[in-house]
């Protein structure tokens, strides 16, 4: 991979990590489409997501600060010795805190257990294809039938569970972790700004822990013969956490005026797409 297919990557990872529109399958589809016409790889995927994860922690620093000093504080006793202060009763941004640990079980169970699948069989285009219509039309209905009045601390154990089956989801390349996370928050009554600010703190633990489990088991998928490379895998998640940062502040901004079905128009129509260019091979269905 040269340096500016990984700043290409890069770029496309930062504009479609946040919104509800797939970005492992954005990565997956335009690697065979330049001059190096590979699969980047799962491993590849998963790191260059820290880039733009690394911008969700700058943006969001202070409202992790927040939760981190409540639930730690809860944890010890600050606001009461008893099991039900200790677990958030009495705050809701410990609370928050440890919705964000229930709704990581899920990905990190599935992940783990599913990880072959995941990493060969999932990764065919026409499974991302539909994936991508299917989940986009789910998100439509959701955008329409959605209360849209509830605030993240209204959050209970069941809203955290079932958003985190949700975010699971997007262990299948076209679902999007983004997509699956609001589609549950607006299922569930959230705001449209809600369900996005939640999704981005729910991807913290799943995003980080997804990058670290694959560069240890996986890292010899970047540096092999034909593979990414270190060197184009650094670029691009440089390039993905520089970007994404203004793409955070420009989303946050749209939905909290604007609905999300232009998304779910773009879902489709790219759904389609993958399959017209699979069938006629101008992209293999699996990597090469």
């Amino acid at each position: 991979m040269t340096w500016w297919e990984a700043v290409v990557l890069g770029l496309v990872q930062a504009l479609t990590e946040y919104i509800p529109v797939s970005s492992s399958a954005h990565v997956r589809l335009l690697g065979p489409l330049l001059p190096s016409a590979g699969d980047p790889g799962a491993a590849f995927t998963a790191v260059i997501q820290l880039g733009t994860e690394a911008a969700v922690l700058v943006y969001f620093r202070h409202d992790i600060a927040r939760i981190l000093s409540a639930w730690f504080g809860a944890l010890g006793g600050r606001d009461g010795t008893d099991r039900a202060a200790r677990l958030g009763a009495h705050s809701a941004e410990a609370r928050l805190g440890w919705w964000v640990i229930v709704g990581t079980v899920p990905i990190v169970v599935l992940g783990v257990l599913f990880a072959d699948a995941i990493e060969t069989d999932l990764r065919h285009l026409y499974i991302t294809a539909v994936t991508l219509a299917l989940f986009g039309v789910l998100l439509g209905w959701a955008d329409k039938r959605g209360e849209k009045v509830r605030e993240v601390d209204s959050l209970r154990l069941k809203d955290a569970v079932f958003l985190g089956l949700a975010q699971a989801a997007a262990l299948i390349p076209g679902v999007s972790r983004a997509g699956g996370t609001i589609t549950a928050g607006l299922l569930v009554g959230l705001t449209r700004e809600a369900a996005a600010r939640y999704s981005f703190l729910l991807a913290i633990p799943a995003i980080v822990g997804s990058a670290s489990f694959e560069l240890v088991t996986n890292h010899q998928e970047i540096t092999a013969i034909g593979g990414p490379g270190i060197g184009a895998t650094v670029i691009a998640t440089v390039v993905a956490g520089g970007v994404g940062y203004f793409v955070i502040i420009a989303f946050l901004a749209l939905v909290s005026t604007r609905s999300y079905m232009p998304f779910v128009w773009y879902r489709i129509a790219l759904g389609v797409a993958i399959a017209v260019l699979v069938a006629l091979g101008l992209v293999p269905a699996l990597g090469v």
